[in-house]
């Protein structure tokens, strides 16, 4: 039995006279570029710490001058990254501090142990009187 009234394809085909397009997609917007890296700022930090600590037995001395001359070139160049070089600039110009401290102790050191003409930790007279 076959039904007289037509019943409508649930998957009918719209109209292509009745088709409205789409509105077009916003064009894209390129991303903004790469901010630039505080390479000298960070640098100059980790000199200035390695010339800290280094400079406690007397040899970093390069570390913190190195610190120093990053830390200012960083101010010039790289202001975003204020807290590095900051904390390069200080710790360098502690380093040099403490490493020309350093320096001068070992100098006054060696200069006292040359003066006394005895390079011998012990004295070979009393090995003597063991035997």
């Amino acid at each position: 039995m076959t039904d007289p009234v037509q019943q409508p394809d649930p998957v009918q085909q719209p109209d292509p006279a009745r088709v409205v397009d789409p509105p077009p997609a916003p064009a894209a917007v390129p991303p903004p570029p790469p901010a630039p890296q505080p390479v000298l700022s960070v640098i100059s930090m980790i000199s200035g710490i390695l010339g800290v600590v280094v400079g406690l037995v007397g040899w970093g001395l390069l570390f913190s001058i190195g610190a120093v001359v990053l830390g200012h070139l960083g101010q010039r160049k790289e202001r975003e990254a204020k807290g590095f070089w900051i904390t390069g600039l200080v710790t360098g110009y502690a380093g040099i501090l403490l490493n020309l401290v350093v320096i001068v102790i070992w100098v006054v050191l060696l200069i006292a142990l040359a003066s006394t003409g005895n390079w011998n930790w012990y004295d070979y007279e009393d090995l003597n009187d063991f035997r």
